[in-house]
């Protein structure tokens, strides 16, 4: 397997601000656990007073920075993975640079004077997570900057290509150069379902790229408004993956697999008209620390294994392994090394 950049993620580089709080703090800020939403003005003073506290970690973060990080690591082949995105030029932008060399990811950013690097806001009560995004920067991308020849170089090296739904509010542009790039050079593209506003407020966006999709990751909350939104009269999960496999594609090479992942439940793969359920290691309550990450990390660990062309079951087996490290651990982090066979 030639090991430089076949991997390439596109989305929004958001600084994590992560702490532990209660469930007043989620009140105050009308949050609800296992939720994913974008800051609104009420939200703005919650980054101050979690960067306050003294038990608040930083990690360079957003969703598909995470899945690429995951990647990164599970492979241990220097250089194997890139990822494109835009920072603000200042201290969070130079702190995600910095993780993102440590983590031996190649990062072309885009990087801008008029706007700060975008953050999230991890609010971690009792393991679970709300994820409030304040995109500032990352909002910012701009397809300019992808056909940059030293940028679009990435894309003309990478065979596999992955962008959580969260880029549908930013560049659709970008991602359309992508998906039809991918299309005529019969390589692999990729999106996550990523919240369910994304399903249910930009599902023209999602639909006008899911031909072009080879794999479709998601929980199987954001599958359900799925169905919903698309007028399916289903809430069975196996049904709807099974469905959004069978929609139409843009190029014939590669079959449409869906992967729906379902917490503690067997994780859900749609492909060649046939569903697979496949259970996950259970990890006992007094183990899990945080959920922040565990489906970012899921789809890394699916696509390390991918990239190898390795089948379906070992993909599934390397996401969950890599989930089940990532929840009992604070964020999206890990151990130096993998313990994957």
């Amino acid at each position: 397997m030639e090991s430089d950049g076949f991997l390439l993620g596109m989305g929004n580089p958001l600084l994590d601000v992560s702490a532990v709080v209660d469930e007043p703090f989620l009140q105050k800020y009308g949050l609800k656990l296992n939720d994913a939403i974008l800051a609104e003005d009420k939200h703005k003073p919650m980054y101050e007073e979690l960067a306050s506290r003294s038990n608040v970690e930083y990690i360079a973060g957003g969703a598909t920075l995470n899945s690429i990080r995951v990647a990164q690591w599970m492979l241990q082949v220097p250089g194997a993975t890139s990822y494109i995105g835009c920072i603000g030029k200042d201290r969070f932008g130079e702190e995600m640079k910095k993780r993102c060399a440590l983590d031996g990811v190649k990062v072309h950013y885009y990087e801008i004077d008029s706007t700060p690097t975008g953050t999230c806001a991890v609010c971690v009560v009792g393991g679970e997570r709300s994820l409030v995004a304040n995109l500032s920067a990352a909002n910012c991308y701009k397809s300019e900057h992808l056909t940059r020849p030293e940028n679009w170089a990435l894309v003309e090296k990478a065979k596999y290509f992955y962008i959580s739904g969260f880029f549908l509010t930013v560049s659709p542009d970008s991602i359309q150069l992508v998906a039809e790039h991918a299309a005529k050079n019969n390589k692999f593209f990729m999106m996550n379902l990523s919240a369910p506003f994304i399903c249910e407020f930009f599902k023209d966006a999602q639909d006008k790229f899911l031909p072009y999709m080879d794999y479709l990751f998601g929980n199987e909350t954001e599958a359900r408004i799925f169905s919903k939104v698309h007028g399916w009269e289903t809430d069975n999960v196996e049904e709807i993956a099974l469905k959004i496999s069978q929609l139409p594609k843009a190029s014939g090479t590669h079959k449409r697999v869906t992967v729906i992942t379902q917490g503690s439940d067997p994780v859900c793969v749609a492909e060649d008209g046939k569903v697979k359920l496949y259970p996950v290691v259970l990890l006992p309550k007094e183990k899990l620390v945080d959920t922040n990450g565990a489906g970012d990390a899921f789809v890394g660990g699916f696509l390390s294994q991918l990239v190898k062309g390795k089948p379906t079951e070992e993909c599934v087996r390397a996401g969950c392994y890599a989930a089940n490290v990532i929840i009992q651990r604070p964020s999206c982090t890990y151990p130096e090394k993998p313990d994957f066979h």
